[in-house]
């Protein structure tokens, strides 16, 4: 049978990346996004529209893939969102960088649990930063999400031991957007990692082939 994965935040660059290279095994696809009427690849399922941060709309997303597939194998956790923020900031974006990060990660999560439960190599990927190792000034708002998708993973993956689901986190810096490009131009965008390259890990991560590891934090930091 045909793997089924799962991409949230799916029409941002590395979501498109992503869903790139699960096409590329020939496999299911279905993109969340609350974004609205994206074009996708004949074959994908895609749920615009969708607010993550409502447990409920989260419930019904993943309802929507079962009914179109049968079957949900692997879970990629890219919707999210960033700020640079000094913390005296009169107008603070913890809250928002919390639901945006961890909320929408949480929410997927446990949607898509009781049928990933089912599968003989059910998976979930999450996307952390490697910058919530050690923040820096005006990271706060966002270090601190981030280390809370580490906890996350870390935490369901010692929950689901007893069953097929492994749970493993990215752990990126700097990609090679367009947008980072013109927000930092005096840096070397050839030190960075390219979208495609972070995909590929965390297809790897999504397979069956993975299946020893869990509860990892896994560094992908190009030349940073």
């Amino acid at each position: 049978m045909t793997r089924t994965l799962v991409i949230t935040g799916g029409h941002g660059i590395l979501g498109r990346a992503a869903l790139e290279a699960a096409r590329a095994e020939d496999l299911n696809v279905a993109v969340i996004d609350h974004a609205k009427g994206q074009i996708v690849p004949d074959g994908v399922l895609e749920l615009g529209g969708v607010d993550l941060t409502d447990p409920a709309a989260a419930e019904r997303a993943m309802s929507a893939v079962i009914e179109r597939f049968g079957r949900l194998d692997a879970l990629l956790n890219i919707a999210g969102g960033f700020v640079w923020q000094m913390v005296e900031d009169p107008q603070p974006a913890w809250d928002r960088m919390f639901a945006l990060n961890l909320t929408t990660a949480l929410n997927a999560t446990r949607a898509a649990l009781p049928h990933l439960k089912r599968s003989t190599d059910g998976r979930i990927v999450n996307v952390g930063a490697n910058a919530a190792l050690k923040s820096a000034a005006g990271m706060g708002a966002y270090a601190a999400s981030k280390s809370g998708v580490h906890r996350l993973t870390e935490s369901l993956a010692e929950e689901l031991k007893s069953t097929s689901v492994t749970v493993n986190a990215v752990l990126p810096s700097i990609l090679d957007t367009e947008q980072n490009r013109k927000d930092m131009p005096d840096a070397d965008p050839a030190k960075w990692v390219q979208p495609s390259d972070l995909a590929r890990v965390m297809l790897f991560l999504a397979s069956p082939e993975s299946r020893a590891i869990t509860g990892a934090l896994i560094p992908v930091t190009g030349r940073v």
